[in-house]
């Protein structure tokens, strides 16, 4: 982690635990007993600061942190996915919640950690999904496999694709996106293609995307794999989007919240 200025992460520090006090003692006491509905946008968000210190520690001691971010930094774009996640809670849905602390607490986090981790990548240099493509999948929030299909499909899709006019448009999305870092498509993107394809889908993926070099295209995947004939581009690109589905059925959406 790059160094940051103690006085001032030990002022935030304080000041977090003036703004909670400052929080009528009713609604902390109601916090306290797992009710957190009563609280207002502002009042929410200061409750769940800590939760914000807590995950970008955790960030801090990481490699991919290492020399790019201070514990500052990661605070302040936590405190911004806080924010953007508290916009997003649905009062109504929380109010069912069995355990409503439970809950907020995993929404927010989730929400948290994909802030940080985006301001990490941009900060390395590291290339990512677009924000626009982001976005899209983010306002499918909710709808599980719709976000896993949009997910893979910004990584995976390529112009080599030939969707029919039948299918889901959402394999109608022209790949524009650029590759995670490396270290985290090692520890997520690789795990999943050796756990759930075969070895040619695997090789197929791994190749147009770039997962261990350059990218390739259809034909030249072709070549290299020996998938011979005049149509092996097309055989190719069937490779690719089977892979994609097989991932779309098998990876639960819940992985795909963290990087978004």
């Amino acid at each position: 982690m790059k160094k940051y200025n103690v006085v001032n992460y030990v002022r935030w520090k304080n000041d977090v635990v003036e703004s909670i006090r400052s929080i009528p003692l009713e609604l902390r006491e109601q916090a306290e007993n797992n009710i957190f509905t009563n609280l207002n946008r502002e009042q929410t968000i200061t409750m769940f600061l800590p939760l914000v210190e807590n995950i970008s520690r955790k960030f801090s001691t990481t490699q991919q942190a290492s020399g790019v971010m201070t514990i500052m930094d990661l605070i302040q774009e936590g405190s911004s996915g806080l924010t953007k996640a508290v916009d997003r809670l649905d009062l109504n849905l929380l109010k069912e919640s069995p355990d409503q602390e439970k809950t907020i607490k995993s929404f927010l986090s989730k929400r948290i950690r994909g802030q940080i981790r985006r301001a990490i990548d941009i900060n390395r240099g590291d290339m990512r999904i677009p924000e626009h493509k982001l976005n899209e999948i983010r306002r499918n929030f909710g709808k599980d496999k719709k976000m896993v299909s949009m997910f893979f499909n910004s990584i995976f899709l390529s112009i080599d694709d030939k969707p029919a006019d039948n299918e889901d448009m959402v394999y109608q999305i022209p790949d524009k996106s650029e590759p995670y870092n490396m270290n985290m498509l090692n520890v997520y993107l690789d795990g999943i293609l050796k756990r759930y394809l075969t070895e040619k889908e695997y090789q197929v993926l791994t190749l147009s995307y770039g997962l261990h070099g350059d990218k390739h295209s259809a034909k030249e995947i072709a070549r290299l794999l020996k998938i011979e004939g005049s149509s092996s581009y097309v055989r190719v690109s069937q490779l690719k989007k089977q892979a994609v589905d097989k991932l779309i059925d098998n990876v639960d959406h819940s992985q795909v919240l963290d990087y978004l």
